[in-house]
């Protein structure tokens, strides 16, 4: 397994983790679109900007999520 192969599996399991773990704090959320930015960065650096491109709108999505997110 290479380096670029683990850091997908990184972002890809935070990505899980965060989600799973949205209800309990508003700061899971704001941890799923910093993962959700990785998964992103992950998919450009592979070369599959389809996927980059639907997890960085992901991100900003969940970065919304947390900004409207009552504290």
């Amino acid at each position: 397994m290479d380096a670029l192969t683990l850091f997908g599996l990184f972002a890809v399991t935070a990505m899980l983790v965060c989600y799973a773990l949205e209800d309990r704090s508003h700061w899971f959320v704001l941890l799923f679109a910093a993962s959700c930015a990785l998964g992103s960065a992950y998919g450009f650096l592979q070369g599959a900007w389809p996927f980059g491109l639907v997890e960085a709108i992901w991100a900003i999505v969940a970065l919304r999520r947390w900004q409207v997110r009552p504290r």
